[in-house]
């Protein structure tokens, strides 16, 4: 079971740093990612982690966003910086047991979580 917290609203330029717990299964042996929905669009693809070396970032977000994991903490991490208005959107944490060159597709991830709000303000 995945959990996603920490959403809200902020400015933009603003950061913000958003958690997924995990509960049941250890991070460590998961394939992690998380999506976002704006509204009226489909889910997209924001950040994957194959490996704490081996992050993936859609354009859109690359060198703003950063993907990580806590092991001893059993969570996952996405630390969103210089935020923009388009970044607002219901943020997903996603995951699996064995890397995809699909990673970036939400039909290869069996495990979510409920989604937390980022409302970024111009």
């Amino acid at each position: 079971q995945l959990q996603a917290f920490g959403g809200g609203s902020v400015q933009a330029g603003g950061s913000l740093r958003l958690s997924c717990a995990a509960s049941g299964r250890s991070v460590s042996d998961l394939i992690v990612a998380w999506f976002r929905q704006a509204p009226g669009k489909e889910r997209q693809f924001v950040a994957g982690l194959r490996s704490p070396t081996k992050p993936y970032y859609s354009d859109s977000v690359k060198g703003r966003f950063t993907i990580s994991k806590d092991s001893a903490k059993n969570a996952v991490y996405l630390q969103m910086n210089s935020l923009k208005p388009e970044d607002t959107a219901v943020y997903y944490c996603a995951a699996r047991h064995v890397w995809s060159v699909q990673y970036y597709s939400q039909n290869q991830y069996p495990y979510w979580g409920q989604g937390t709000l980022v409302t970024v303000s111009s």
